[in-house]
């Protein structure tokens, strides 16, 4: 007996040791606020062992925050949001930090057809729909959430099923987001998944608004950007696309290398955007990666460095023309052009557009697209 307790301690004890360093606890829910029809909203806080803290919540699948180190080790959030749910809900959000859909950016007139077919959709953005609608996009409903951890990093899996009809697409859309961070590294991965019963246009993103001198700064005009984008979409005055794909050189849409975002902004200042507002289409990706460099984004003073990796075809590059001043997170002012955005995606009105990749999913296939947003300070 005696020696079948010591075996059987033992073993307990090298049970222990075997355990990695790393603790493999899943994040635990919080409360967040309730929705304004009596909905609870959780949100999860997922760590890296470098330094990296992000929060993200049931309402819209929304990243709400993302600390990372600076060139000192000091820690900012970087993303643009609000301290509850009610702000989310307000008039004062503008797509922060959520997961956008079913169809992010614009469908021209808010119509398409699809197997002889016309759709109608919401006219939310005049003339045209965006971002997936006005009532029950997947921005503004609640998610249901499992977290979980392992000896790689920390996630939580957000799931939803979007009724047949809902915002007026058809098919039960079932999608899922998962926000993974790595134990080991300043980043965040992004993987969107999702099937249907009928054939349906797709089109996931996440609307991040990033500044990386942390959110409440001034401005992210001096921050320098890079884009691995030799061409772009042009738009008519709707900022819906003509059809056409066109170089970037030699127009100040060229960001090739890296420039300041400022520089020459004002070449759009009169334009249907209000600065920069495109969508770039991202060069060809090696074909031993699967991932493709899609930005770079960089801070001097900070030290803060953004490198985006996806599976998408496209990016939009969006400066911040429409803030206005709206209190975010601890009453900071969001001011004009104080933050970007930089989503991948497929193009936008793609669904009206054979030439582009197709955003149609059909019964039997699977939507899959990861998109990675890795840190690093110097």
């Amino acid at each position: 007996m005696n020696l079948f307790r010591r075996m059987s301690a033992a073993l307990f004890l090298l049970s222990i040791a075997c355990v990695p360093a790393w603790a493999a606890e899943a994040p635990q829910a919080e409360a967040f606020g309730k929705t304004k029809e009596g909905t609870p909203v959780e949100i999860y806080t997922l760590k890296s062992e470098k330094g990296l803290s992000a929060k993200v919540m049931t309402y819209g699948a929304t990243l709400v925050q993302l600390h990372v180190p600076d060139k000192n080790g000091k820690l900012a959030d970087v993303l643009l949001g609000f301290d509850d749910v009610a702000g989310y809900e307000s008039e004062n959000n503008q797509y922060f930090g959520c997961t956008t859909g079913r169809v992010c950016n614009r469908i021209a007139k808010g119509k398409f057809t699809l197997e002889g077919k016309e759709y109608e959709l919401a006219i939310n953005n005049d003339p045209n729909h965006l971002h997936g609608g006005e009532k029950r996009s997947l921005d503004k409903v609640v998610w249901k959430a499992r977290a979980y951890a392992n000896d790689k990093g920390q996630g939580v899996t957000f799931t939803y099923t979007s009724p047949d009809g809902e915002e007026g697409y058809p098919g039960a859309l079932k999608v899922t987001v998962n926000f993974f961070v790595p134990k080991d590294a300043n980043r965040i991965g992004i993987r969107y998944k999702a099937t249907t019963d009928k054939a349906t246009p797709v089109n996931l993103t996440n609307h991040a608004y990033f500044n990386l001198a942390g959110e409440g700064s001034k401005t992210v005009l001096d921050h320098m950007l890079r884009l691995n984008a030799d061409k772009y979409t042009p738009t008519d005055d709707t900022l819906i696309p003509t059809g056409k794909i066109e170089n970037v050189a030699d127009t100040d849409l060229d960001f090739r290398k890296p420039k300041r975002i400022g520089a020459r902004i004002k070449t759009y200042d009169e334009s249907a955007a209000i600065g920069y507002d495109h969508n770039f289409v991202l060069n060809e990706k090696p074909q031993d990666k699967d991932l493709n460099l899609a930005a770079m984004l960089y801070h001097k003073d900070s030290g803060r460095r953004l490198r985006i990796m996806t599976t998408e075809p496209g990016i939009q590059f969006y400066s911040g023309n429409f803030l206005k001043g709206q209190q975010g997170k601890g009453g900071k002012v969001y001011a004009h052009r104080s933050a970007c955005c930089l989503e991948t995606q497929h193009y936008p009105d793609s669904v009206n557009h054979p030439e582009f990749p197709s955003i149609i999913l059909k019964p039997g296939q699977e939507f899959s697209s990861f998109t990675t947003y890795g840190f690093t300070a110097e």
